[in-house]
């Protein structure tokens, strides 16, 4: 049905038969190339993780919905953790649907969904969310608590301690946030491949994606 892909930092590439989602593919901000998103889909959870690929056949960065090939996206609006509750949303909540899973793509959002937030993104199999902390996103405590609160059945953890990366803010490893959150981990190598949704564990499963 399709693959996701861990490239570092937030980016991720989920590729389905028809189509690419690159999600923010703007990896020289943390030292490495951009990934190019030719004939793919560009998701950015922020503007500032555009690339502004003119080879792009579509680009998503912000609220609305979207409808491509076999992929429909509906972006949320959502509060930056560094932000304060004055400051305008310009960080983007993804729920994403290839046919019948659901993912959801978090980016660096502030440590507590609303009511609102939580409707909109709806049911969701398979959560997508940074771990790494220190102030700049969610630390492993925080990122726990929204996994339980939008309860899906796979969470990958993104955006934490890589040796190749160069962060603005020193992130922590992953560690943390699997004995935070104590369930059952699963390595899936370079890729994570869904073939079906009843592929999915049913119960509470971090599943760790390899950055290539």
């Amino acid at each position: 049905m399709f693959d996701i892909e861990y490239k570092g930092a937030n980016t991720l590439v989920i590729s389905t038969k028809k189509t690419q989602l690159v999600i923010d593919p703007k990896l020289s901000l943390v030292g490495l190339k951009d990934v190019p998103v030719k004939g793919g889909i560009e998701v950015a959870t922020e503007e500032r993780f555009l690339t502004i690929d003119p080879e792009a056949k579509l680009r998503i960065e912000g609220p609305g919905e979207y409808e491509v090939a076999d992929i429909s996206v509906r972006g949320i609006p959502a509060t930056r953790h560094i932000d304060t509750s004055e400051d305008e949303p310009i960080s983007t909540m993804y729920r994403i649907e290839i046919g019948d899973v659901r993912l959801a793509v978090l980016g660096n959002i502030a440590p507590k969904l609303d009511d609102e937030q939580l409707e909109s993104l709806g049911v969701i199999d398979i959560l997508i969310i940074p771990v790494g902390g220190n102030g700049y996103t969610l630390d492993a405590t925080s990122a726990a608590t929204i996994t339980r609160q939008i309860d899906p059945h796979v969470v990958v953890p993104v955006h934490y301690a890589d040796k190749a990366l160069k962060y603005e803010v020193p992130q922590d490893e992953v560690e943390p946030f699997v004995k935070e959150l104590a369930a059952e981990v699963v390595d899936a190598g370079a890729k994570y491949k869904v073939k079906t949704s009843s592929s999915i564990p049913q119960t509470l499963t971090i599943v760790k994606i390899d950055r290539s």
